[in-house]
């Protein structure tokens, strides 16, 4: 599983709700942060970052270290250049521009495959 799926999964749900923050092993993420599945046609993203502890101290609407922060996911240069590799973008350097830009890229994303994002988040 990928930084994009593991990011996914903690928002729409997946698997009971990890005690501690999310690692890699073997290449997969473990232990992300998760919330009850639901159909993906339901699921608001925004209220679903919103109700996460620590929401209120991240500015996650804006920046994908705090949004990783957020899910329980290693917000490091290499995780956010994976990211990026997955989601289409192989010139990832990690500046302003390119982090504006992977965070608008994942919040499509998550569009793209049904949750309910707001327009500002995807401008």
């Amino acid at each position: 599983m990928g930084i994009f799926s593991s990011i996914k999964d903690a928002i729409f749900g997946g698997p009971a709700k990890a005690d501690e923050p999310a690692k890699k092993e073997g290449g997969a993420w473990t232990n992300a942060p998760v919330v009850e599945r639901k159909s993906v046609d339901e699921v608001d993203v925004e209220a679903q970052l919103a109700a996460m502890d620590g929401a209120d101290r991240l500015n996650w609407r804006s920046s994908i270290v705090d949004l990783m922060k957020l899910v329980g996911i290693d917000s490091s240069y290499e995780n956010r250049k994976e990211l990026a590799t997955e989601l289409g973008r192989d010139d990832y350097s990690g500046t302003a521009e390119d982090n504006i830009w992977l965070h608008k890229r994942t919040m499509r994303e998550l569009a793209a495959n049904g949750g309910k994002v707001p327009a500002e988040m995807l401008d």
